[in-house]
């Protein structure tokens, strides 16, 4: 088992500082919930690099109630250098550790050219696509009012639509490797009646770019109440032959693995017997095993 994707800090800190000690128990906590190799996958956005050379992109997009907001979410979370976080995660690998470096990088509309510039010449070994928000909407940030009064007046088809043909876009861009929590747009638990087309179009997505797919515990934690991808979206990745790797998404030490047990038992019935690894942006393929002895299943 994998768990490749992981956060360092909770999203409410802003005075994070990347710690060999703090990595190192991150690989002790996965290898003793069976997870035998962990990617250190910090948000891009997190860093003054990206601020630097990305912030302000909101101010081209539609959506000015909400400009505000993303704003002040950069400015609350862009605090850390890169450099210094790439030299952590490269130290704890170079010491034996069962971790590879990674970022979760976002899609931007029009500067994904801009994004792969910033992060040439590091040395990470896989990176996490996602879409977090539209244009403006911060759409998983669910303790924000303005943000859950756009889910009641948007029409669901309409948001999934914009949704997966921004995931279209960014596996085209060709700037990452694995598809985040896939589906995450149904993170509030508005689903469209039919959401097969989208299904149908996030596997193109991802077959048509030759990205993975990541299989994540993290919807468990949120309203929606289900893993991502959903069960049907997973038969078309397994269908499809898209790769797969899989993942807590913690945001601290208590939910690395979480329930990684759990995604074994749902890949291994789904008819899955291998997951996809990095290493210098290069995959390969390592067999998904059987419970480790001894191992015990993160249920928080």
């Amino acid at each position: 088992m994998l768990d490749y994707h992981l956060h360092l800090w909770p999203h409410q800190q802003s005075d994070a500082v990347t710690t060999v000690e703090q990595v190192a128990a991150y690989c002790e906590h996965a290898v003793s919930h069976g997870v035998t190799e962990i990617a250190v996958t910090e948000h891009l956005f997190r860093f003054t690099q990206a601020k630097d050379r990305l912030g302000g992109f909101w101010d081209d997009l539609p959506g000015d109630l909400l400009r505000p907001g993303m704003a002040a979410y950069w400015d609350h979370h862009a605090k850390v250098d890169l450099d210094a976080y790439v030299a952590v995660v490269e130290e704890v690998k170079a010491a034996g550790l069962p971790v590879v470096l990674g970022l979760e990088v976002d899609y931007y509309k029009g500067r994904m050219d801009d994004v792969a510039d910033l992060l040439d010449g590091y040395p990470f070994d896989v990176l996490l696509g996602s879409v977090h928000w539209l244009d403006t909407w911060r759409f998983d940030v669910l303790d924000d009012p303005l943000v859950m009064a756009e889910w009641d007046h948007r029409a669901i088809d309409r948001v999934w639509d914009d949704y997966t043909t921004a995931m279209e876009e960014l596996g085209a861009s060709g700037v990452c490797d694995v598809f985040a929590h896939p589906d995450l747009i149904k993170v509030a638990g508005r689903v469209p009646d039919l959401p097969d087309e989208f299904y149908d179009r996030m596997t193109e997505a991802a077959v048509a770019s030759g990205m993975a797919a990541e299989v994540s515990s993290s919807g468990w934690r949120k309203p929606v109440g289900e893993e991502y991808p959903a069960p049907a979206l997973l038969r078309r990745f397994v269908a499809q032959g898209v790769p797969l790797t899989t993942a807590s998404d913690a945001h601290n030490l208590p939910d690395v693995a979480d329930r990684a047990d759990d995604l074994r038992g749902l890949l291994r019935a789904a008819g899955v017997d291998h997951l996809q690894a990095y290493r210098d942006r290069v995959p390969h393929a390592v067999p998904l095993t059987a419970a480790v002895d001894g191992s015990t299943g993160n249920e928080d």
